[in-house]
């Protein structure tokens, strides 16, 4: 699953959005993508559970293309 985070724009907001999704799925696979601002997770976690994750932590994130 790929997701746009546009507010994403340095090295902490990747450390902090990896931290979010593996601790609610330690399995997950996250890779953020800086200068496009783009998340992709390969998770057992729903799109939505994954998008309410990074919400809960300040990061908007909606599905990408």
């Amino acid at each position: 699953m790929k997701f746009s985070v546009p507010e994403m724009s340095c090295g902490h907001c990747t450390a902090s959005i990896e931290k979010a999704i593996k601790e609610a799925d330690p399995a997950a696979e996250v890779t953020c993508d800086l200068p496009s601002r783009s998340v992709e997770v390969s998770s057992s976690l729903s799109a939505a559970t994954i998008a309410t994750t990074l919400d809960e932590i300040g990061f908007e994130a909606k599905p990408a293309a």
